[in-house]
């Protein structure tokens, strides 16, 4: 079984992702169906999440079926077109 990790900072400083042969990503708190993790606590950060979301995320494939910590499962695909939080107006915001 092929597990991967990816730095995902966002939600916490130390936040990881992974990926399970290719087919599932294991999103943790940093992505759910239809929102994202929160950025508020004591090492999250807006800023890192939008660049988690746009440089790590988004270059995911569509059929990647996502685990989230919270909620039902989706895919990046289904999040690509419905999650507010991965649209550009979103991810093109400047701030902390």
């Amino acid at each position: 079984m092929q597990i991967t990790s990816i730095f995902a900072p966002g939600h916490t400083k130390g936040s990881v992702i992974f990926t399970v042969e290719n087919q599932q990503l294991i999103s943790g708190d940093v992505l759910f169906a239809g929102s994202i993790g929160r950025t508020d606590l004591p090492t999250g950060s807006a800023s890192q999440m939008r660049k988690t979301l746009r440089d790590r995320i988004l270059t995911l494939p569509d059929g990647l079926n996502v685990l989230p910590g919270h909620g039902g499962q989706t895919t990046i695909g289904t999040e690509r077109v419905r999650n507010p939080y991965l649209q550009d107006d979103f991810l093109d915001q400047n701030g902390r």
